[in-house]
């Protein structure tokens, strides 16, 4: 497969969370709910993470049909989405969210295999495709901030849809690499859950869920945030681009990163950094220098650490659990704290304001870099080690 098809499918799946993650709570808004009411939905949302990335990674890889899953997933994932122009309240939005991000969530982690299959023997090189994810991302939230100043928030669905239609037919031109089979037997005895349960996985993955989980203030509600603060929905998309801009720059030059650094040092890195970027994000919010500083931080707090997350699942699952590998990263880590920081953020935002919720945001992100480097000086030949 060209570097093309495998760009595209980056780009218009983040293009779709570029259009989400910064006006979504927006809309909801809009739409009436209140702080506490859009952390549930968030919540709702991210907590199909915990089961459906492990579906789909398990019929993938039991199947071997990974491109399959994906395209599934993508094909339903708009269908399922058209249900938000029928929604009635709290209840009925919960339910297309939940049922529209459960497809939503057949498609990063076996695309992530499709993609690592395709390259092997150049991995270098993933970071230079995965950073067309970041530009569909900008190009969703800058151009949609324009538009919002101008139009009613109530179009976002809509320009959602013709995204996540986009996406469904840039995977229709990929075709499927099979995996390195080795014998029935040994596939048979090698059994996901002695992998899963190492000592490195878990300190990796509870790191994971303290990130997500510190981030969740900000992808929740950092345009509200703004907006209160006198910035115009242009100005927003604006921020949200610097540091997704930030964010590519860092994955062009993340291959070289790799080759001074361990991944795991810059996966600690990447979590004080966050620790930073959140704590001053709740003490500084009216000083536009101190966000736009802030903003170039995202480069560290999901550029590199999300590299150097897949470079670590990588080594640590073998190419026959690769699917079921990427599914825990994304399920337990994004799943778990995504959906925990979302709930906690919206009744944080709602009782103790956004400087308390972003200062805890730092707490949790300060824990996971203390998780790693403990983990490290008990086990560091584990974490070194390779499995496939």
């Amino acid at each position: 497969m060209s570097y093309w098809q495998l760009s595209s499918v980056y780009f218009f799946y983040f293009a779709v969370l570029g259009a989400t993650n910064p006006y979504w709570g927006l809309f909801l808004q809009d739409e009436g709910f209140d702080a506490q009411d859009i952390g549930s939905l968030m919540a709702i949302f991210i907590a199909t993470k915990l089961i459906a990335p492990n579906i789909w990674g398990y019929l993938a890889d039991k199947t071997g049909r990974h491109l399959k899953v994906m395209q599934l997933g993508a094909a339903l994932t708009p269908l399922f989405f058209i249900g938000v122009y029928w929604q009635q309240g709290f209840w009925s939005m919960a339910a297309v969210m939940l049922a529209y991000s459960f497809f939503w969530n057949a498609i990063l982690p076996q695309y992530e295999v499709i993609t690592l299959r395709a390259i092997k023997g150049r991995e270098d090189s993933y970071s230079k495709i995965r950073l067309w994810g970041s530009v569909g991302f900008i190009v969703a939230v800058a151009g949609l901030g324009w538009v919002l100043d101008f139009l009613s928030v109530q179009i976002l669905p809509t320009a959602i849809l013709f995204i996540m239609l986009g996406m469904g037919l840039s995977t229709y031109y990929l075709t499927e690499i099979k995996r390195n089979c080795l014998s029935e037997k040994k596939i048979k005895n090698d059994k996901f859950l002695k992998y899963l349960f190492r000592a490195p996985v878990i300190c990796f993955l509870f790191a994971v869920i303290l990130m997500q989980l510190s981030h969740a203030p900000y992808y929740t509600f950092y345009s509200i945030f703004l907006e209160e603060y006198g910035y115009t929905r242009t100005s927003i998309g604006l921020l949200w681009s610097l540091g997704v801009l930030a964010e590519i720059i860092l994955f062009w030059q993340m291959h070289r990163l790799l080759k001074i650094f361990n991944a795991t040092t810059i996966l600690w890195f990447s979590l004080f950094v966050a620790a930073v970027r959140w704590f001053f994000m709740g003490a500084s919010p009216e000083s536009l220098w101190v966000i736009l500083l802030l903003q170039v931080l995202h480069a560290a707090t999901f550029g590199s650490f999300h590299a150097a997350s897949i470079a670590i699942v990588r080594q640590m699952f073998p190419d026959r659990h690769a699917g079921q590998g990427q599914a825990v990263y994304s399920s337990i880590g994004f799943g778990v704290g995504g959906a925990l920081g979302a709930w906690l953020s919206g009744w944080m935002w709602q009782n103790w304001g956004a400087e308390l919720s972003f200062y805890f945001a730092a707490l949790a992100a300060f824990a996971g870099a203390v998780v790693i480097l403990v983990s490290l000086q008990v086990s560091r030949g584990a974490w070194l080690a390779s499995y496939d």
